[in-house]
């Protein structure tokens, strides 16, 4: 069956199309998701999947095409294995590569009292009891491989306490055959308890078929190690992390090559996103951000330490490049997105950058809506360095009115303020509201520099919450921006911004909102999973007296202790299944706002974890975000 790429999964949008041509909440969650899968065998076709999400019955679908490398009609396809290969097939295909949850601990009562079969309960002895939205419950994730003949299956971590894929995000990428498939290379953490909750160092294994042995590929590499990939000559690299219990650490790539480890990337000034090898094995394509945007670099491999690799920039513009899919020759395929278009796949001219698009899944939606300009604005900071902020306009923007404006917060702390596209955080929405959005790359921010992303460590409430008022004074000069009507959202680090700035705005807000923020980091301290963040964001414990970085993050720089200062109406949000920033925080910030005689309104979400992923929850979100700017701007 072939139908219009352009068309895709569209059927029924016209009736959700708004009169005013202005994007709606209905309509945002009625876009197609684009999600590559991969360049097909013979380098003529991409194939990609569409997610659509129905709304009214809270469910979501899949369906998966296949374009020409050289743009064309879209085909529908019932098997993407049928166009690319399978990566967790073995080269000869007698055997397939899977995870599940293997039971090796005793956590519940029933698996200490099994005669006690209606009891409800856990016992632990150990941290990361719980992780992002779930509770440990003795099961760990690891890697099968099954004899297709026989269906047999070997676990290959066989009781180990370890996860592959690791937790709580990883996938099947965090496990693939070596080039001659008697090796299975697989990413974990091999800590457990406190150990595992403190720290943030995971290692690549190599599990050998014919002696049934496992090594660590990266023992004494003590950052995050992943992503593994071997060039189609058989070299390996990976991404790689240097420091145990940092997070955000500067991500490099690392090759393996005739027994050494070089990093391609060690003396660039930035971070990578993800990586791809070229097709000959002599180059590495790679995305990160820079300059408030991710884009296209690439990376050479020397195969010889006496030689420096050179990185360059192959792309710019007002755009991120979300993911390398493939190449054919001098083209690379590529997703792209910005804050007023979701993801959908481009054709890349490597010899001359040029991007030609590929799929077309929403121009229908786009083109019967009006869209506000999204500008790039130098905002000069209190030290005096240029801060890239971007600013949205509303769609048909008049200079000579004046607009309620929008501080956005980002969180992270250290994520990207690129040209993503959000289906909650929707900048494109807010602006058809009529609102200006300002959203500044503050402080902790890739892209800009180690420097600049690693300076918010140990400084959640200093120069990064500078940055974010020099952005929104420097716009607030504007004779469009309506003064009296400024209000400042965000959610994670951007929801403790706004509990931050809520306690030292003097007077520039007349409204909050945040979400899953964190309020008082005492009760966050004892009881989110992850504790590694905490110790090196913060730079250790609350009861370390002697330790002065801590004793200043825990009280100069928490938002409970700058309550008796708020006197703004305050929306918080908060889900009930978010155990990264738990429930409390929520619940401690609205008893505050309520007990103080704050205007202030608490959107509980009981099945969310730190984001919102029902479509109907979604809408309501939605919903009540606007009712809330709408009754206090």
């Amino acid at each position: 069956m072939k139908i219009l790429h352009s068309i895709v999964l569209l059927i029924g949008l016209p009736l959700l199309v708004s009169a005013q041509g202005l994007m709606t909440p209905e309509m945002l969650w009625q876009l197609g998701r684009v999600s590559p899968v991969g360049v097909s065998g013979d380098k003529t076709q991409v194939v990609y999947g569409v997610t659509q999400y129905d709304a009214q019955a809270n469910t979501k679908s899949t369906q998966y095409f296949s374009i020409p490398i050289q743009g064309g009609t879209a085909s529908k396809i019932e098997n993407p294995n049928n166009l690319v290969a399978d990566k967790n097939l073995s080269r000869d295909g007698k055997y397939k590569l899977s995870h599940k949850a293997v039971h090796i601990q005793n956590v519940t009562s029933q698996d200490y009292y099994p005669t006690l079969g209606q009891s409800d309960a856990y016992i632990y002895d150990d941290l990361m009891y719980r992780h992002w939205d779930s509770w440990a419950d003795g099961s760990y994730n690891h890697v099968i491989m099954t004899d297709l003949a026989t269906g047999e299956e070997l676990d290959l971590m066989k009781n180990k306490l370890f996860h592959s894929p690791t937790m709580p995000f990883g996938g099947d990428e965090d496990y693939i055959w070596n080039p001659r498939s008697h090796q299975v290379l697989y990413v974990t953490k091999t800590k457990v308890g406190t150990a595992y909750a403190t720290s943030t160092n995971t290692d690549i294994f190599v599990y050998d078929l014919n002696s049934q042995t496992t090594t660590n590929l990266t023992k004494g590499m003590m950052g995050y190690d992943n992503s593994p990939a071997f060039s189609p000559k058989g070299v390996l690299a990976w991404l790689s992390m240097k420091r145990d219990g940092y997070e955000s650490d500067k991500n490099d790539i690392i090759v393996e090559y005739r027994g050494a480890k070089y990093n391609l990337t060690e003396h660039w000034d930035g971070t990578v996103s993800s990586f791809l090898w070229g097709e000959k094995g002599k180059n590495i394509f790679f995305v990160a951000p820079v300059d408030g945007t991710k884009q296209l670099f690439v990376v050479d491999f020397p195969g010889s330490a006496r030689k420096m690799p050179t990185v360059r920039q192959l792309t710019k513009g007002q755009f991120d490049v979300v993911n390398i899919v493939g190449q054919s020759g001098s083209t690379l395929i590529v997703g792209r997105s910005d804050m007023n278009h979701a993801t959908e796949l481009y054709r890349v001219n490597l010899k001359n950058a040029k991007f030609t698009q590929l799929t077309h899944v929403n121009d229908e939606v786009y083109a019967s809506i009006q869209m506000g300009k999204v500008e790039k604005r130098m905002v000069t900071t209190t030290d005096n360095k240029q801060m890239v902020t971007w600013v949205i306009y509303p769609p048909n923007f008049d200079p000579t009115k004046k607009y309620p404006t929008l501080l956005y917060c980002q969180g992270g702390p250290q994520g990207a303020l690129s040209q993503f596209y959000s289906y909650r955080w929707n900048f494109q929405l807010m602006a058809a509201k009529g609102y200006i959005i300002v959203a500044p790359n503050r402080r902790g921010m890739p892209g800009h520099g180690v420097e600049w992303n690693e300076q918010i460590s140990t400084d959640y409430g200093g120069q990064n919450m500078q940055d974010y008022l020099a952005a929104i004074d420097d716009v607030a000069k504007e004779s469009y921006v309506d003064n009296n009507r400024l209000g400042a959202v965000g959610a994670s680090y951007g929801g403790y911004s706004v509990f931050y700035l809520a306690g030292m705005h003097e007077g520039r807000f007349k409204s909050f909102i945040a979400h899953d923020g964190i309020f008082n980091w005492r009760s966050m301290y004892g009881t989110t999973e992850e504790m590694f963040f905490m110790n090196w964001d913060l730079g250790g414990a609350y009861w370390e007296q002697d330790n002065a970085t801590a004793q200043r993050s825990f009280n100069e720089f928490n938002p409970i202790n700058h309550v008796a200062k708020w006197d703004t109406p305050i929306m918080i949000v908060q889900g009930g299944k978010d155990y990264r920033v738990p429930i409390g925080q929520g619940l401690e910030a609205f008893q505050a706002a309520q007990l103080r005689g704050i205007k202030s309104r608490l959107l509980y979400l009981p099945n969310e974890n730190h984001w919102v992923l029902s479509a109907q929850n979604a809408l309501v979100w939605q919903k009540e975000f606007f009712r809330w700017l709408s009754e206090t701007l």
